[in-house]
């Protein structure tokens, strides 16, 4: 773990307790995890993820033309 000893680590959570108290770390933890995740999807590049949004899109209005059909379907019924 980059040749740090556990006095070492010891002594930087140590030095961070002092700088930001022990009410903000988790905070700067889920922080950190969530940065280091987005860049890992960001330089990932899958193209499944970027094209999401348009295939949502795109459900989303086939699912509109269905709810007209089936509205169609029910007006000739009644008439």
């Amino acid at each position: 773990m980059l040749g740090l000893r556990p006095m070492e680590i010891a002594l930087i959570v140590f030095a961070l307790l002092l700088l930001f108290g022990a009410s903000r770390l988790p905070q700067l933890g889920s922080s950190l995890g969530s940065a280091i995740r987005n860049f890992k999807k960001g330089f990932s590049g899958d193209p499944a993820e970027d094209k999401g949004g348009q295939a949502g899109e795109k459900k989303l209005a086939e699912g509109q033309g269905n709810t007209l059909a089936s509205s169609d379907k029910a007006a000739s019924k009644q008439g």
